[in-house]
């Protein structure tokens, strides 16, 4: 740990106000005496969504003493909206107070780099710790339990029950439903995301016919009555008559047998993938990460593994899973499927040759298909979509056209795709004989895949809570074009030589783990490519000479870290180890007073 001079923690201001709160609004000073973690998060973002779940049993274990606070700071033009997030609060089952901070005013008084960001403040109102990324939980067990002693003995601790007030539950059959797939006899299976199960519908849309899953959140097999799921997302219909299933948040995929109702795990181990874990093996021994949706394909079950920006394959036959496509690097990157890159892959759908993708983050639509060499491997192409920090919702050209967070893709009839365009509240086509974007429905609301049956396509309307049935119309809706790019405040650098250093302090009673060699990995490139002149690639050094190319006005420079570290206890012959890792996208502006060095913070503590 690091001394420095102690810090007041800035106030938690937001324009869009407070949430889980019973509408009152709440000041650190309603907090003294209280343990706070403040996690920076945004609802688009996989890994704020894997700390909130780290974060479930810390909440739970010191609910009298700590006081978790998400403040949300949006990277879309969608997640700005009050009602989405208020959406997003309930969907992902946040039991918190939340403040909905759409400007990112209290992002900017903690100079906060990226999401997710943890930051925890003392019961005197100091900052003492700050983390970027995910892998912290037991970190923050720690040093929780640390500020639980020394507050205690000092009489500056207050116990008792937090700020947070549940809302009104809401009775509907389906709650944020997620995916669909038309079943054999004309219904539809539905995952029920927020209420942990699926549910069968019959043909009209609407009436139940059935439910798998209790409506707890957990990982039990079993039948439809007693098994479990933890928030499910895609579907994929099998040829024997089942369906498997993405258990997103329960790393795991699941079998359903549609002839009696049960429930079987068969990949995944309940556990998230991390850094160094096996890339292949026996289904049911290897860890995944946050799987959003399957599709079979070419043999096999593909997964869009959003945790980690890889399409994986599943081979019912011999019960195996490996990676298919993908680095686990974010980005837009075309080319062999072992060297592409992708973003929070979220969306499947296979037509002929061609596997189709929404690859959300990047607000992308893109594909695999075989390559065209002897190899007979794959090759992984974008259709539409230019990067990251690019979007909005503009039709034409696919060079040009532009979506908002797609999570959902469905191949049509003539040879187009239908794009569930889910931060845009629309339904979008490509069509690749003539390479455009139009619209084929407005004013949905967070629609996040669709099916076809017959002439219509049924599009899961996630925040309306249903199916919704659409006639395909016979020509595309023009709509008025918007571009966007994520607001945030840019980074004023000096072009030429540039220093970047990630900060990284093991946590207390741990040490880096260098066991097996170099206990981190730095990776670094730019948006657009020509900004580094110098200085991409990838390392195992947290500290970087760059130089800035002086004819790029503006980008964003891409920053991967990762460190491990286990506990320090020389009598324990098995220490438990950690894995903290953490992605960047820094806007920066080349000027002439601009600074020369950039620091990011993995992790640090203050004493």
């Amino acid at each position: 740990m690091t001394a420095r001079a102690r810090v007041r923690a800035p106030e938690l201001v937001g324009k869009g106000g407070w949430l889980n709160t019973g509408e009152n609004q709440l000041t650190l000073a309603d907090l003294r005496g209280r343990i706070v973690i403040v996690d920076f998060w945004t609802f688009c973002c996989v890994n704020c969504l894997h700390v909130l779940d780290e974060l479930r049993e810390l909440e739970e274990k010191h609910r009298d003493t700590v006081v978790i606070v998400g403040v949300h700071s949006p990277k879309f033009v969608h997640e700005a909206e009050h009602q989405a997030v208020v959406d997003a609060v309930e969907r992902y089952e946040v039991h918190h107070p939340v403040l909905d901070d759409p400007e990112l005013t209290t992002w900017k008084q903690y100079a906060v780099r990226a999401w997710p960001t943890l930051v925890v403040i003392d019961p005197e109102g100091y900052i003492v710790a700050q983390h970027a990324g995910e892998g912290h939980a037991h970190a923050l067990e720690t040093l929780v339990t640390e500020l639980e002693a020394e507050h205690a003995g000092k009489g500056t601790l207050r116990r008792g029950a937090g700020p947070y007030v549940a809302p009104e539950p809401v009775a509907t059959d389906l709650r944020f439903p997620g995916k669909a797939v038309v079943l054999p006899g004309g219904g539809f299976l539905v995952s029920d995301s927020t209420r942990h199960a699926l549910v069968e519908l019959a043909p009209d849309g609407e009436t139940v016919v059935r439910r798998f899953g209790d409506g707890e959140r957990g990982m039990m097999d079993g039948g439809p009555d007693e098994a479990r799921f933890s928030e499910p997302q895609g579907l994929a219909l099998l040829a024997d008559g089942s369906v498997v299933v993405a258990d997103t948040v329960n790393h795991a995929l699941r079998r359903v047998d549609l002839a009696d109702g049960k429930v079987t795990t068969i990949a995944g181990t309940g556990r998230q993938w991390w850094q160094g874990s096996p890339t292949s093996g026996r289904a049911l021994e290897v860890a995944l990460s946050s799987p959003w949706d399957v599709a079979w394909f070419a043999g096999r079950v593909w997964i869009a593994m959003a945790g980690v920006h890889q399409l994986w394959t599943y081979d019912p036959e011999t019960g195996t899973v490996g990676v298919a496509a993908g680095t686990t690097n974010e980005g837009l990157v075309d080319g062999p499927a072992a060297e592409a890159w992708f973003a929070q892959p979220s969306g499947l759908a296979a037509a002929g040759e061609r596997l189709w993708i929404a690859d959300s983050e990047s607000s992308a639509v893109r594909y695999v298909e075989r390559a065209s060499d002897a190899t007979g491997g794959f090759v992984v192409r974008t259709a539409v979509g230019t990067g990251l920090f690019d979007f909005g919702h503009r039709d034409g050209a696919a060079e040009q056209a532009l979506l908002q967070h797609p999570l959902g893709v469905t191949a049509l009839p003539d040879g187009s795709v239908a794009i569930s365009d889910t931060y845009n509240n629309a339904l979008r086509r490509f069509d690749p004989a003539t390479g455009e974007v139009t619209t084929l429905a407005t004013d949905l609301r967070e629609p996040s895949d669709a099916v076809l049956v017959g002439g219509d396509v049924v599009v899961v309307e996630s925040a309306r809570h249903r199916l919704t049935r659409l006639r395909l119309p016979e020509e595309a809706v023009r709509v008025e074009s918007a571009a966007h790019r994520t607001q945030r405040p840019a980074t004023e650098v000096a072009a030429g030589p540039f220093r970047l250093e990630v900060v990284f302090t093991a946590p207390a009673g741990q040490k880096r783990d260098e066991r097996y060699g170099p206990s981190t990995r730095l990776l670094v490139s730019s948006t657009p490519p020509d900004l580094l002149a110098e200085g991409a690639g990838k390392g195992t050094d947290l500290g970087r000479d760059l130089v800035l190319n002086p004819e790029i006005a503006e980008g964003v420079l891409h920053v991967s870290a990762m460190a491990a570290s286990c506990d320090d206890d020389p009598e324990n012959e098995y220490p438990a180890c950690h894995v903290h890792q953490q992605d960047w996208g820094v806007p920066v502006l080349l000027t002439a007073g601009g600074t020369g060095r950039l620091a990011l913070v993995l992790a640090g503590m203050d004493e």
